[in-house]
């Protein structure tokens, strides 16, 4: 519901936008001031709409366009919200049954060099982000990355790079693979298969800056030793949770497209399935597997960093605050503001870049919010804390994964983002298959 008001030159509306700045400078401070992202966010999003509130019983105005807007702004944020929920407890549930552990013995106990583990780690970040998120997958990955040999920065550096980019490429071409896309594809700014058009444009742009990466990875391979190192079994049930997982996308993809359902739904009903077999598992192998147990270790300040940036968005929308950026639309074009996205969430993190064009709600074809929607999310690999995979990972490779030995590289990163546009262009623009 677009709101008719417009209260930017109003003390409310300066006050917002006030509120919005400051929190979101606290935001991009964090590691400073030791103050985890979830609270500033949660704070301006509830409070802005505090103030809206405040305003609207001064001045005796109408409530119900705000209790509207509040419900509507509710029912989108619980789209998101549980969708990820269920994400990260399946995720918490594979690294609990040892998915991922064995997988990392699996990697150093067959001998690969240094380019071989540098090209499957990135590879796996690619194929298991449009599946799963670009944060979670990079987080798992760069442990990956960091147990095979913790001292060799000379593979550690490109190689998280390498899996920040594909993970970001990757989550760009699946409608659940990053928070942008999620947003986007709940939005219905585009069918399921309008984002997997997508696939070449991030596909070549993460090989072009792999490869380019690849040239500075050194020669050898880490030490292993059999002896010492204890072999590491994926436990009973892993497979089962694999399967429920990818069973749990397909019904919500199922759902969404077929019966129109949110696609939370699907994922909802997914968990129930997941939490009926640990019962089974229990009871059949007498061995403790509790979904609940999982849910706990869930990051819930990402989901309530999620619901407040929603949230103040949602509050600088009814403001009125958005509208400029349909004007900065109709002042350069889509093609070249979508472009300029890319760069504004390398410095800006992608989720509030998104959540604004989506409520400014420019008029786009498909062509351009599937552009919109990529450039938000691979540009947010040109600056290691433009993204919530490159933050993540800073925090696992702390002292290794930096701001300056991201920007060593950050020209190659560069050089897929333009080979991305380009293929977008000639595939979208010149050819028209999408």
């Amino acid at each position: 519901m677009e709101h008719s008001m417009n209260l930017t030159n109003t003390w409310v509306g300066w006050a917002v936008l006030i509120v919005f700045i400051i929190g979101y400078i606290l935001i991009a401070t964090e590691e400073k001031w030791d103050l985890n992202k979830a609270k500033p966010a949660l704070f301006i999003g509830t409070f802005s709409f505090m103030l809206i509130g405040i305003y609207y019983y001064i001045n005796g105005l109408d409530i119900h366009p705000l209790h509207h807007q509040l419900k509507e702004l509710i029912e989108e944020i619980a789209e998101i919200f549980f969708f990820l929920f269920v994400a990260m407890t399946y995720i918490e549930s594979l690294i609990e049954r040892g998915v991922f552990d064995a997988l990392r013995y699996r990697l150093i106990s067959r001998g690969y060099s240094y380019k071989k583990l540098y090209w499957i780690t990135g590879a796996l970040a690619f194929w298991i982000s449009p599946v799963a998120d670009n944060l979670t997958t990079a987080l798992i990955l760069s442990t990956v990355l960091y147990t095979i040999d913790k001292k060799n920065f000379n593979f550690l550096v490109p190689g998280a790079i390498n899996i920040v980019v594909a993970a970001n490429a990757g989550g760009a071409w699946s409608p659940f693979g990053d928070i942008t896309t999620l947003m986007a594809w709940t939005a219905g700014k585009g069918d399921f298969i309008d984002f997997l058009a997508l696939f070449p444009a991030a596909f070549f742009g993460w090989l072009l800056t792999a490869w380019l990466l690849s040239l500075f990875v050194p020669k050898g391979e880490p030490h292993f030793d059999a002896l010492t190192t204890p072999k590491v079994e994926m436990k009973k049930g892993g497979k089962v949770v694999i399967f429920l997982g990818f069973l749990t996308i397909a019904i919500a993809v199922f759902g969404h497209i077929v019966m129109h359902y949110p696609a939370m739904w699907g994922m909802m009903f997914g968990l129930s399935l997941l939490q009926l077999y640990s019962y089974y598992h229990k009871k059949k192998y007498n061995e403790h597997f509790s979904v609940f147990v999982n849910m706990e270790k869930v990051e819930n300040d990402t989901l309530l960093f999620f619901f407040g940036i929603l949230a103040a968005v949602g509050a600088l929308s009814f403001i009125g605050w958005l509208i400029y950026i349909t004007k900065l639309y109709n002042l350069i074009g889509d093609t070249w503001t979508n472009i300029g996205v890319g760069f504004i969430s390398s410095i800006i993190d992608n989720v509030p870049v998104m959540a604004a064009i989506l409520k400014a709600d420019p008029n786009m074809g498909h062509d351009q919010w599937m552009l919109v929607t990529m450039t938000a999310g691979i540009g947010g690999s040109l600056i290691s804390f433009g993204s919530a995979a490159g933050v993540g990972v800073m925090g696992r490779m702390r002292g290794i994964y930096t701001f300056n030995s991201h920007m060593k590289y950050a020209w190659a990163v560069l050089a897929g983002y333009i080979l991305s546009i380009a293929i977008w262009y000639v595939q979208f623009e010149i050819l028209k298959f999408y």
